[in-house]
């Protein structure tokens, strides 16, 4: 067994590309060894600003050799007259690397068995690691030099070991060493790296701390013990984004404790707190009663302790902050000059999007979906009218123009301030909600309804505005215009947690409407339908580890967006009563029902046509059959009991019969029961 290290040395790496580098380097490498069939004990991939690293130890050291059949030209063309093989055969033969004793005839065919050596490991890990490299993919991907392959960053260094030896790879114009560099400050610039299991402690003598987790552990532990000496606290629960950019953006992380003027603290907390760890990455300090301190922590990348650099570290930072929040101390103290209301006026000249008018049309248009749901709720509408006439105001404001993230929380401040209800800057700020796919959604009733008519108009919006020659603009792989995919997870969480029984097929259809009248938008006929596939992929998504596509297919008797809970409801049940024999036997005659009415619509029965007693007993099985549908446990308790009449009739009754009434009959009787069926779900994919 054999351990092997592999470390791409670049240039300083894009935070957010690095997770996704980490998963794909472990993934190709991976499946790298699953086809070439080697096995190991352990694989794993750590990463820093500046390098990728994978290990992998007890690797076998080579290849099994396999043997397989190959299979050759059909007898005609293998063989002549006289039973010899052709020059098909035998070209057949020293393609493989056979001779003519070892090919045999099989299925009308020449086959050979053909015996395959193993590579070594080595030699598979040499051929496959640029390969592997360049496959790579990412956003803003970059050439340098003269190279015509891309990558995140300039390629600086590779180390591959296989043991304790080199093994030899060329990546563009780097050849493979045991050697790379340390942290840009450590006095050990160069590193000499013995194995794959010795790199960490090798690199930790050069200040790299190469293990993600650790590194974040360092983090964690090294600012809780620095926020404890001023006697304050972080809350990194709140900052598990922050936290992941820090630990990915140092290799040695040391933090720095500094501190702003108290006046800034008259704003707002939330624009403080975000401009500490949105814009300059550094951790809020809280005090012990949970107020927010004049202090923060700033993770310095730093090699070294001595005072001098460390007083510029902390003094660099302090100039920073104080700018930003001066800023945001200004312009809070002009926006609460006027109410909130008052700035509504303001959102006409600010475009919603290209051909869709300003955000003042928006909001008229949220209204208009808010009154609507209010109807289907059977709720009045006063404060979510005034919730949504509100919701976007605050994207007039200074403070919001200069820190977009904190649209709706300045919305919920400024109402206060003016005088609104609790409830109605509740929901200015939840709408927005959730901010992402496992946040909260909206507490309150006013913040649910208003946030499902703003992300049901931008849905709209997007696709009514990206019809024709635009339809490059929709949601594509990664690209995600209007946060579209956002949009349609946050409606149907909002509608599942909150049990908000809503048509929510009605309400996209009403907005496609009114967006197309308004702007003189001619609708594509297939744009509604185009609307609902996109939302319910999302809801497939979202339950994909639940339920089986097959299973959601089958539930999806109607458009599921028509009653999310009844659907949910619908798949549950399903699921359960499919693990039951009786639900089993009841689903096979479900199916030998819809294979044979495919493509008909006979209804019309006439008792006098049967002929057979296997009929006339199914007949009365089905009249029989009255269970109310509402109740689905005892209506498919009921539709059992016709699993039995079922198969009596396909076991004795030929359906397709000479006479052409009788068979027409049979078939009027067999969709009279395809139409129960379809009352519990659609049996031909389960």
């Amino acid at each position: 067994m054999s351990d092997f290290l592999l470390e791409i040395l670049v240039q300083e790496l894009p935070y957010k590309f690095i997770p996704d580098a980490q998963k794909q380097l472990k993934d190709a490498f991976e499946k790298l060894f699953g086809e070439y069939g080697i096995e190991y004990s352990k694989l794993d991939v750590q990463a820093t600003p500046r390098r990728l690293a994978l290990s992998v130890f007890g690797l076998t050291d080579k290849q099994k050799d396999i043997v397989k059949e190959a299979k050759g030209p059909i007898l005609s063309i293998a063989l002549d007259e006289n039973k010899k093989f052709t020059p098909a055969a035998l070209g057949f033969a020293k393609k493989n690397g056979a001779d003519e004793k070892d090919l045999y005839e099989k299925d009308n065919y020449i086959w050979a068995k053909v015996e395959i050596k193993g590579k070594s490991t080595k030699e598979i890990l040499s051929e496959n690691i640029e390969n592997i490299i360049f496959k790579m993919q990412g956003p803003h991907f970059m050439r340098w030099g003269n190279h015509e392959q891309k990558f995140s960053r300039p390629i600086e260094n590779i180390l591959a070991l296989y043991n304790e030896e080199v093994l030899p790879v060329k990546v563009l114009d780097k050849t493979s060493t045991n050697t790379t560099l340390g942290h840009r400050f450590s006095k050990n610039k160069q590193v000499k790296v013995t194995s794959a299991k010795t790199y960490a402690d090798d690199l930790k003598k050069a200040n790299v701390i190469v293990n993600v987790e650790e590194r974040k552990k360092l983090i964690v532990d090294s600012a809780e013990k620095c926020a404890a000496q001023i006697n304050t606290v972080i809350n990194f629960d709140n900052l598990d984004d922050l936290l992941e950019e820090v630990t990915y953006i140092t290799e040695y992380p040391v933090p720095v404790l500094c501190d702003f003027d108290k006046k800034y603290l008259e704003i707002p907390d939330i624009v403080t707190t975000t401009v500490m760890s949105k814009h300059q990455r550094y951790f809020p300090l809280w005090q012990k009663d949970g107020k927010l301190s004049n202090h923060f922590i700033t993770m310095a990348n730093f090699v070294g302790t001595d005072k001098e650099s460390m007083d510029n570290i902390k003094a660099g930072n302090q100039r920073v902050v104080s700018a930003r929040l001066e800023d945001g101390i200004f312009f809070y103290k002009e926006d609460t000059k006027t109410p909130l209301a008052d700035k509504v006026e303001a959102l006409k000249g600010m475009t919603f999007q290209k051909g869709l008018g300003t955000l003042f049309d928006k909001t008229q248009r949220i209204i208009e979906l808010s009154k609507q749901i209010c109807a289907q709720l059977k709720i009045k509408d006063n404060d979510i009218v005034r919730s949504a006439l509100l919701s976007k105001a605050d994207l007039s404001t200074q403070l919001v123009f200069e820190f977009t993230e904190l649209q709706g929380f300045i919305g919920e401040n400024y109402a206060l301030k003016s005088g609104e209800k609790e409830n109605v800057a509740l929901a200015i700020k939840e709408h927005y909600f959730p901010l992402n796919a496992n946040s909260e959604t909206p507490s309150q009733i006013e913040g649910q309804i208003v946030s499902v008519a703003d992300k049901i108009d931008t849905i709209c919006a997007l696709f009514i505005s990206t019809q024709g020659k635009l339809k490059k603009k929709r949601p594509t792989g990664s690209n995600d215009p209007l946060g579209a995919r956002r949009a349609a997870i946050g409606i149907l969480r909002t509608v599942i947690n909150n049990s908000l029984n809503l048509n929510l097929k009605a309400l996209f259809d009403s907005s496609l409407n009114t967006l197309s009248k308004e702007f003189n938008i001619e609708l594509d006929s297939q744009t509604a339908d185009e609307v609902y596939d996109f939302v319910l992929n999302r809801l497939n998504i979202m339950y994909e580890k639940e339920y089986s596509q097959e299973l959601m297919n089958a539930c999806a008797v109607k458009n599921p967006l028509e009653n999310l809970d009844e659907y949910l409801s619908r798949l549950k049940f399903v699921k359960e009563e499919s693990q039951k024999e009786s639900f089993k036997k009841l689903a096979e005659a479900a199916k030998r029902v819809l294979r044979i009415t495919k493509d008909t619509d006979f209804t019309c029965i006439n008792e006098a046509l049967f002929v057979l007693d296997e009929e006339k007993e199914l007949y009365r099985a089905v009249n029989a059959q009255n269970a109310d549908s509402a109740d689905l446990r005892a209506y498919v308790k009921s539709l059992e009991n016709l699993a039995e009449p079922i198969d009596k009739f396909f076991d004795k009754v030929l359906v397709m019969d000479k006479d052409e009434k009788i068979k027409n009959n049979r078939i009027a009787l067999l969709n009279t029961l395809k139409e129960k069926f379809s009352k519990v779900c659609n049996f031909q994919y389960l």
